[in-house]
């Protein structure tokens, strides 16, 4: 077997009006993320470090947001789609450890829904997804509370 790494980023504002969903996950009460899907950074990021790690593109050019069919997609079925992609292309997904960066809301209660979440779209044991949670220290547009970024990093075999 042949081990893979990719990494993904994603980041997206808030905007009024709009649900807040990571991982799959609705945080009630919280502002939304603009996007032409559901604007789910987490997941976004996951599918960015899997194709990574495949050497199969990103998410951009498989779920374009020129395209109408994705409008307002729920990114956790685009994550399984990319999840059978990588399954028929001979890839298996190891583990997945991921970290968003925003200063509020506070995500510690929705982690482990999050993990469940992002494992069911893949497949795969929620043992082998981990999602952590960070500030940015009030510096920059993150730290302003102007939105929200994601990081992914996905390890694959290859048989």
């Amino acid at each position: 077997m042949a081990s893979r790494a990719g990494i993904g980023y994603d980041s997206h504002r808030f905007e009024e009006g709009r649900r807040l969903v990571l991982g799959g996950v609705e945080v009630p009460g919280a502002r939304g993320l603009a996007g032409h899907s559901d604007a789910d950074v987490l997941t976004h990021a996951v599918i960015d470090a899997l194709l990574g790690a495949a050497g199969l593109g990103d998410i951009g050019q498989h779920f374009p947001d020129t395209d109408e069919h994705w409008k307002d997609a729920d990114s956790r079925d685009l994550l399984s789609q990319v999840a059978v992609f990588l399954e028929e292309h001979g890839f298996t997904v190891v583990h997945v450890d991921t970290t968003v960066v925003c200063e509020s809301p506070k995500l510690g209660p929705f982690r482990d829904d999050m993990r469940r979440s992002l494992a069911s779209a893949m497949s795969v044991s929620a043992r082998s997804v981990n999602v952590k949670f960070t500030t940015n220290e009030a510096m920059g547009w993150i730290g302003r509370g102007e939105g929200i970024g994601a990081l992914a990093v996905a390890t694959l075999e290859r048989a």
